[in-house]
């Protein structure tokens, strides 16, 4: 019988999935690295939320033979460890791109047409005082810069293309045809920064993307620029985004993601009325947490069983494993 372990929870369409096939699967709720240590010392598989798996970790769990991300990141995982002992690593490429679509175009939204403000001045007996907004704006036509073309790049595009809007993208990983067949246009970084209305992030963050969006960078926006960032924390940084909104030099940002998580109650992108922020929290729908914990459970499923039915493009490692 096969044991899987699920270090933290998923919904229960994935969890089936597993049992119904007669593995052994237990939950874990007690990230710290003492008790994964003692957990997984013998299982063959491991589904994973959020917590790490480093080489401490690891080392002491000889049996894994794939850790299936519940999500597409895998920053908390020890790559290295896992292709010098060809253990597969895998995520779930192919749930979670509608759900974050969503929540960008809901914060370019909410940021543009200052659905705050105009509510505040409703509730605040204000109605008549219309005219002591400030200004808002549409998406129609606006040039819309989009940080990396993967499945879920792609979706965003979708949905902006929709209001009309003009789709720059920068991906140096993706050919100019692949991008001009989705009615977009290839731009390099610097050119899209400076034009664009709207940015949104959908790279994984890396040394090449550390700090990739920074104080440079914002005094070459446009003052009414709107950056949204579901990606990864660190890849804008904070500091930077927080003087850029001080100082009014862009318009508002949107922040799902931190350098630190939690962030610290202190710190001041908290404290100001031109950014929207969401606890990473842009996959987790209902319909995409079912989505991502039965993509789970497959890669799971199909990495020991069945290869022929495993969607290999989300074993991240697959080249190192000959797949």
């Amino acid at each position: 019988m096969k044991k899987v372990a699920m270090v933290g929870k998923i919904h229960l369409d994935g969890w089936e999935i597993l049992t119904n096939k007669g593995y052994d699967v237990f939950e874990i709720n007690d990230l710290s690295k003492d008790n994964l240590i003692k957990e997984l010392s013998d299982v063959d598989a491991v589904g994973l939320r959020t917590a790490a798996m480093d080489e401490d970790i690891l080392k002491a769990c000889p049996n894994i033979k794939i850790i299936a991300r519940h999500g597409v990141g895998y920053n908390n995982v020890d790559l290295n460890f896992l292709n010098q002992h060809n253990q597969a690593l895998a995520v779930t490429g192919t749930s979670n791109a509608v759900s974050v679509a969503e929540h960008v175009m809901t914060m370019f939204l909410y940021l543009a047409k200052n659905i705050n403000k105009s509510d505040n001045l409703v509730r605040s007996g204000r109605f008549t005082e219309q005219s002591s907004l400030p200004n808002f704006f549409e998406l129609y036509q606006k040039k819309i810069l989009i940080l990396g073309f993967g499945r879920i790049g792609q979706a965003v595009a979708k949905r902006c293309l929709g209001f009309d809007a003009k789709v720059n993208i920068f991906d140096p990983f993706v050919d100019q045809a692949t991008i001009e067949k989705k009615n977009c246009t290839k731009v390099e970084f610097n050119e899209g920064i400076k034009s664009a209305d709207f940015i949104t992030i959908h790279l994984p963050l890396s040394d090449k993307t550390k700090n990739l969006i920074d104080k440079k960078h914002f005094t070459q926006m446009k003052d009414n620029t709107i950056l949204i960032n579901t990606a990864r924390g660190g890849i804008v940084n904070e500091e930077d985004l927080y003087w850029a909104l001080k100082n009014k030099k862009i318009h508002g940002a949107g922040i799902d993601v931190f350098e630190i998580e939690p962030p610290n109650i202190n710190n001041p992108l908290l404290k100001l009325d031109n950014i929207l922020l969401s606890p990473h929290n842009a996959a987790l729908t209902l319909e995409c947490r079912k989505r991502m914990a039965v993509e789970t459970a497959e890669n799971i499923l199909y990495f020991l069983e069945d290869h022929l039915k495993l969607n290999k493009e989300n074993i991240i490692n697959r080249k190192n494993l000959n797949l």
